[in-house]
């Protein structure tokens, strides 16, 4: 039986993982982190309809019986060619595969590489995956003295389009992503006065702009306008400055919280691990693809596969798609072997 073998056990992977366990092929899923998921298992509830995040994830676990079996904890190294098999290396171990499947997802931007936003430097200025981890463990945000804040501003794009930070490309999932979470904000606090500072509203998927059309109707203001900078007053809450770019006006407003809206960045170390099989990331930094329309799975190294938002900014949807597309190749791969 032929062997494939994973790299991340985010949702990508796992899917991909069931559709080729399914398939016949004996399939073993690398993680590094402690639990499969990736970031799907940090969040709350997903846009645009706020299932609970869990439910996803666990309908992709409950098929891990074995095979496809999965190493947790596990990063690898190293991969090298041995013939028309991989070997693969992680903690002095190594696993030989037919194929493998690079799945590593995405980290989320470093938002203290935006000093004038204060992340990293004033208490109540957190991040979006900050503020679903609030939500997961209270049900609302709160402020670092532990109050619930009755103003809030959400600033768009942090860490995406912006070529000062070498971040030019749309990460696809933060505005919608702003949007769910004002309106879980306001859920949560009625009284609160929340404001969402945006670029441009790019409200593309099924449901996304309905999901925008119920945040205003609950009250949530749209400015837009991108943020100059933060200072911090004496009694915690944050001072922000930006322009009304719709009025050429300026703008500043004290806040109890700022939310920053941190873009996805290409995982750390995939760089390196495919290096060794002679490919290149693409010019935003993640895995390079052969073909946008026609091969959005296959790299150029023979045998060497890849999905979800290792190649780019994706979100669930369109990375479990990927995942059943990856697996369909990695077997009509195998087969003409």
């Amino acid at each position: 039986m032929k062997e494939v073998a994973i790299i991340g056990g985010g949702v990508t992977g796992l899917e991909a993982a069931n559709k080729l366990a399914q398939l016949g092929y004996t399939v073993t899923i690398f993680e590094r982190e402690k639990t499969p998921g990736g970031h799907v298992a940090q969040w709350d509830r997903l846009f645009p309809n706020r299932r609970n995040s869990m439910e996803v994830v666990n309908e992709f676990k409950s098929h891990l019986n074995g095979n496809p079996a999965i190493f947790l904890s596990t990063a690898i190294d190293k991969i090298s060619r041995k013939g028309a098999r991989f070997t693969l290396e992680a903690k002095g171990k190594s696993f030989d595969a037919d194929a493998v499947l690079i799945a590593t997802g995405f980290e989320l931007f470093p938002a203290e590489k935006k000093e004038e936003y204060g992340y990293g430097i004033y208490d109540n200025v957190i991040t979006s995956a900050e503020l679903e981890a609030m939500f997961k463990e209270h049900g609302y945000p709160v402020t670092k003295s532990g109050k619930q804040p009755q103003r809030i501003a959400f600033i768009h794009c942090v860490g995406s389009r912006d070529e000062k930070v070498s971040r030019p490309y749309c990460s696809k999932v933060c505005c919608v992503t702003a949007v769910k979470q004002s309106i879980e904000v306001k859920e949560a606090i009625p009284s609160a006065e929340i404001y969402c500072l945006y670029m441009d509203l790019r409200m593309f998927g099924p449901g996304y702009e309905d999901l925008y059309k119920e945040a205003q109707q609950k009250g949530v203001n749209f400015l837009r306008g991108r943020l100059s900078e933060t200072s911090e007053l004496e009694d915690g809450r944050v001072l922000i400055k930006t322009e009304d770019t719709l009025s050429a006006k300026p703008l500043k407003m004290s806040v109890d919280l700022v939310v920053l809206m941190v873009g996805m960045s290409p995982a750390e170390g995939t760089s390196e691990l495919i290096a060794g099989l002679d490919l290149k990331p693409n010019k935003d930094g993640f895995v390079e693809i052969i073909d946008q329309h026609i091969n959005p799975v296959k790299t150029k190294a023979e045998g060497i596969f890849t999905a979800g938002a290792c190649t780019g900014p994706n979100n669930i949807t369109d990375s479990v798609n990927a995942a059943r597309s990856a697996a369909i190749e990695i077997h009509q791969y195998l087969s003409s072997k």
